[in-house]
């Protein structure tokens, strides 16, 4: 196998939900690993299969593809799929994979029930509604199975084993269709690899006993508690992860200070490799000529781990020495009445925009002359990984994680976590020297090859054919 070249194999990317403009990042993501796993070469350039499990109506995830493929971030929208679109559709016994894994059994009468209808209203499943509970994907409350007229005829253990059926079905469908001109015994060990997207799904998926499926779980986020320190507690949504990341065939980190940080306080295992999410190069790099000279910018959710408000008062402080500075902030969120209030209490309604979403974060990037990071954590920072491809040069504050991993190389300044005095010094640092911003832009550049799509598939298809090699974690070798 050539480098960058991913094993002969089945490919899916299975996620909890993608929705156009939720959930940051993660959506991006996850739709960048499988446009570029498609430009690596996966399935002839189809990519791999994207599989979804939210409980929503097929009229809201058809308008979710067309509204990604219309911002070109799939390549295909017809290779997205959706647990309960087809769990609804009873077209020539789409739902036979449901009603085989019935057992015996009935509603909880204490519970109530969301009811998911086929095109005519009939119930096809009813799933338990756990209200309140952060840990309500892991309950083995019984959902409810119906028959072609409604009818109750059997439950499945709760989403785990709802979840499961399906994938086994999909995994069946991608074996029989690659199993052409082979024996029936060659077909069904056909290896498939899952990438899985989302911690509550890896949680389910850990006891799949498919001995030839790889399961291969990626990481968005820290799983650290403030101060966010090593040594900091575990957040309990992760505190269960822990205790079954060894049954995953490999855990994708997306920085290598977290893999460490892991490995460092609950033991170091191959399971563990760093892959991080790559951002795709642009063609040319706008010159500081082209860039509004004292424009800094933000792209990140208006949330409270963010602390913008940060940057609000540092931009009060870098006035003093640069009255024309601007601080441009694109996102939205939580946080934008409590952000408006505070700039019209500073009188800053003249430097500082809350600019809503964007369509468009390069073009903001190629005219900014900083991009500016106040967040208290991240997982990788994407924002700040698209800052560092288009030459703007970064002010972040030092922080788990991501940050130091991007501009090991350069290409910005850290600041100590919190210090708004510093963090304000540095941007006059950098709006006042051209000769540092243009060393920081080309540093910028080259820092940005770490995540060059090329470089994080080839990690990426190392770490396929390492799995591969060996027998799953989760089931003895036949």
């Amino acid at each position: 196998m050539s480098e960058g070249e991913f094993p002969d194999a089945e490919y899916v990317i299975v996620s909890s939900r993608l929705i156009p403009d939720h959930d940051g990042g993660f959506t991006l993501a996850t739709l960048a690993r499988a446009r570029q796993m498609a430009a690596a070469g996966v399935h002839d350039g189809a990519g791999p299969l994207l599989l979804t499990l939210d409980p929503g109506i097929p009229t809201d995830h058809a308008r979710h593809r067309a509204a990604f493929a219309g911002r070109d971030l799939v390549v295909d929208p017809a290779r997205m799929r959706n647990l309960f679109d087809e769990a609804a559709d009873s077209r020539g016994g789409a739902a036979a994979w449901l009603r085989a894994a019935a057992e015996a059994g009935a509603p909880d009468p204490a519970l109530e029930y969301r009811v998911i209808a086929d095109a005519a209203d009939r119930p096809v499943v009813s799933l338990p509604v756990i209200a309140g509970d952060p840990d309500w994907h892991v309950t083995t409350a019984p959902v409810a199975v119906h028959d072609e007229h409604g009818r109750v005829i059997g439950v499945v253990g709760g989403f785990g084993a709802l979840y499961r059926a399906w994938l086994e079905h999909v995994v069946a469908q991608l074996r029989s269709r690659s199993g052409a001109g082979s024996t029936e015994a060659d077909a069904a060990a056909r290896p498939v690899v899952v990438i899985c997207e989302s911690r509550q799904l890896g949680e389910l998926l850990a006891g799949w006993d498919d001995p030839d499926v790889r399961l291969v779980h990626t990481i968005h986020t820290i799983h650290l508690e403030p101060p966010f320190t090593p040594d900091a507690t575990v957040n309990a949504l992760w505190s269960r992860w822990f205790t079954l990341a060894e049954r995953f065939d490999a855990v994708l980190w997306p920085t290598a200070a977290q893999r460490s940080d892991v490995q460092e306080r609950f033991g170091a295992s191959d399971v563990h490799v760093v892959v991080p999410s790559a951002v795709a190069p642009v063609a040319s790099v706008a010159p500081l000529a082209a860039r509004a000279p004292h424009r800094i910018v933000m792209l990140n959710r208006l949330a409270p781990g963010k602390r913008i408000d940060h940057a609000v008062r540092a931009l009060q402080r870098v006035l003093a020495s640069v009255p024309d500075a601007t601080l441009d902030i694109y996102g939205d969120g939580p946080e934008r009445e409590a952000l408006h209030a505070l700039i019209d209490e500073r009188g800053l309604e003249a430097h500082v925009a809350l600019r809503g979403l964007t369509g468009n974060p390069g073009g903001v990037l190629d005219e900014a002359s900083v991009f500016l990071s106040t967040s208290a954590f991240e997982g990788q920072g994407l924002s700040l990984a698209e800052a560092l491809v288009h030459g703007c040069p970064v002010v972040a504050y030092d922080v788990r994680y991501g940050p130091a991993d991007m501009l090991a190389e350069g290409g910005g300044i850290l600041v100590p976590d919190g210090n708004i005095d510093a963090l304000a010094a540095a941007l006059v640092h950098l709006l006042t020297d051209i000769e540092l911003r243009a060393r920081l832009t080309a540093e910028a550049v080259a820092a940005a090859r770490a995540v060059h799509p090329d470089a994080t598939m080839a990690a990426l298809a190392q770490a396929v054919d390492d799995v591969l090699g060996r027998p799953s974690r989760r089931t003895p070798p036949r």
